[in-house]
């Protein structure tokens, strides 16, 4: 005869429709909305899935015009985004790569690149054209999938992050770059930036606390939500990730 408690504790945890995060780890109610002028887009890796800490759909609870795709590859950006785009070179992708800032010896947090990988000249006038941003949520590995199978992105504007400060993760996830964030912290860098808004990093760092905080406070009691070791070269723009 079967244990009743064996059962229960072998229930499935039900999880937000919205973030999609098991319920415990949901923070939905606490979301603060933003107006935003620039449009986001996140491409998450389907193989992204950290539903614990990951960030994207989190992220995106907080913008009236933010989407989420889930997949390898589209045949263009308009596809992507799900509506007509006349001019994908007023988007940007923020896309790492092998690029460090601090290579480069920028002062700005958001840099724009040229074709070969350095930096961009006119810097205020390509950055302040944008119209959105792309971003890629997944590991290392999943964001270079994501670049090299979406040839569209080449005419987008490619844009790096040089960050004041290392991801809010902490010991939760180990960066291996210092200019490796959370989707969320990522674009609160690069939205408030461009839009000269420190009001959006402000709402989307509070909330992403917030969702550590929570985190840390069940991980104790339900073990089974924390996330599966990350493979070698893990990052959330990625995000991530993620989410």
């Amino acid at each position: 005869m079967s244990n009743p408690a064996d059962t229960a504790a072998a229930d499935p945890i039900p999880e937000c429709p919205h973030c999609q995060k098991p319920m415990p780890l949901c923070i939905c109610d606490s979301v603060t909305p933003i107006e935003n002028r620039l449009s986001l887009l996140i491409l998450q890796h389907p193989q992204e899935q950290d539903r614990a800490l990951g960030t994207a759909r989190l992220l995106a609870r907080h913008f009236a015009d933010a989407t989420v795709r889930v997949g390898l590859s589209w045949p263009s950006l308009s596809k992507a985004l799900g509506r007509p785009v006349e001019n994908a070179a007023r988007w940007a992708v923020l896309y790492l790569g092998s690029a460090r800032a601090a290579d480069l010896e920028v002062e700005g947090e958001i840099v724009a690149l040229d074709r070969k990988g350095g930096i961009a000249e006119n810097q205020r006038a390509i950055l302040g054209k944008l119209e959105g941003i792309v971003l890629l949520d997944g590991t290392w590995s999943q964001a270079k999938a994501l670049w090299w199978r979406n040839p569209w992105m080449l005419k987008c504007q490619r844009v790096i992050l040089n960050p004041a400060h290392r991801s809010r993760y902490g010991r939760l996830r180990k960066e291996p770059r210092s200019d490796g964030l959370s989707t969320i912290e990522a674009a609160a860098t690069i939205l408030a930036g461009l839009e000269r808004r420190p009001d959006i990093a402000d709402t989307l760092h509070a909330s992403f606390e917030r969702l550590l905080t929570r985190y840390r406070e069940v991980q104790a009691e339900m073990p089974e939500l924390a996330p599966k070791p990350a493979p070698k070269g893990r990052r959330d723009f990625r995000r991530r990730k993620r989410g």
